[in-house]
């Protein structure tokens, strides 16, 4: 395990443009981000069918965590469409929110204009790009959300975009108590969890620990699913290693077969994400699963939520992995902020069109 210290030089050695700043800013975003979208004057309307929110990378995550943190609130679907085209069912009794943070994403772009095509009632959020361009020429209300972040640190302001969007077209109810004292509890958390705090602290600790491995973090039903994406996802962009994702109870059917060769592939860590409303049976699943793999794991690591409301709990390991895989940068002495491949990846695709 490396000892290598985490406080804020060690960080600012790795991390010139601050992006562990803007991640213990995320109390700060989700405030911001209810008076944006308050200022998108949304107003209220009937979508029977649903919410479709159409995003990718770092600008879907508010979708699928805002999914989560409703939890059994929500009275109708709320489903993420990554790609080009929106679910086959989607039809002008359903709302779909086209979210990307620069606004220039093809695939939205795409779904944007479907959207329009069938006659459903569309919502925006974007920091600007040809996405905003478009909403305002065709009278789509749009969500602001502030520039100078990259895609994956403005997760507070998307997900309260959706949570906004879904109380708007009767999917869920309003969520804006909740949010605001989430905002409070995250405060807290990053100073647990952030530079200034102890070097045993649970963020560092868990950094250091994954350090040098593969890991493979796992959601343990609903709640924790879309965090452990969120987790490797965020793993991959700043620490610049591979990490998978995956979920309980559905792991136990195939991928829990996978571990009797993990060793002699490589050393992967399981990090399993827990909730106290999870089921009984999830609960005892994580378990037996963290026994059945030990021999072949680098380490297991059972993470659980802070916080009393399904937003406080989700939003507390949103924090935790950002922060990890800030920490995981610095152990790897990588800065976490480019992603210059996949720029590579859209100059390529942009030639081709």
């Amino acid at each position: 395990m490396s000892e290598t210290p985490l406080d804020a030089a060690a960080i600012a050695a790795v991390d010139p443009t601050d992006q562990i700043g803007d991640v213990l800013s995320i109390g700060d975003h989700l405030r911001d981000a209810m008076w944006k979208a308050e200022s998108a004057g949304l107003g209220r309307w009937d979508s029977p069918g649903g919410l479709v929110v159409a995003g990718m990378g770092g600008s879907a995550h508010g979708g699928i965590l805002a999914r989560a943190a409703l939890a059994d609130q929500a009275g109708r679907p709320l489903l993420a469409a990554r790609g080009y085209e929106l679910p086959p069912w989607t039809t002008d009794d359903t709302t779909v929110l086209c979210a990307s943070y620069s606004g220039d994403t093809e695939e939205t772009l795409a779904c944007f204009e479907a959207a329009g095509v069938i006659g459903a009632p569309r919502v925006v959020v974007t920091s600007g790009g040809e996405l905003a361009r478009l909403a305002r020429e065709e009278g789509v209300p749009v969500i602001p959300v502030a520039g100078g972040l990259q895609p994956r640190a403005a997760v507070g302001y998307l997900f309260v975009a959706v949570l906004e969007a879904a109380a708007a077209c009767g999917v869920g109810p309003s969520m804006r108590t909740e949010i605001d004292v989430a905002a409070g509890a995250l405060d807290a958390l990053g100073r647990e969890w952030g530079p200034a705090g102890a070097e045993d602290g649970e963020a560092k600790a868990l950094a250091r620990a994954l350090h040098g491995t593969i890991p493979v973090v796992t959601g343990i039903g609903p709640t924790t699913a879309p965090v452990a994406y969120r987790w490797k996802c965020q793993i991959n962009e700043n620490a610049e290693v591979p990490a998978f994702a995956s979920d309980l109870p559905e792991a136990n059917h195939n991928e829990i077969v996978g571990w009797g060769g993990a060793k002699g592939v490589g050393p992967f860590s399981s990090v399993l994400l827990e909730d106290c409303d999870a089921h009984p049976r999830l609960v005892r699943r994580a378990e037996l699963t963290s026994e059945l793999i030990a021999p072949q794991a680098a380490g297991i690591h059972r993470v659980r939520s802070r916080g009393e409301t399904g937003i406080e709990r989700v939003l507390s390991l949103v924090l935790l992995g950002d922060l990890v895989s800030v920490y995981l940068a610095a152990l790897r002495g990588v800065d976490p902020e480019p992603v210059a491949v996949i720029g590579r990846l859209k100059e390529q695709l942009a030639v081709e069109a």
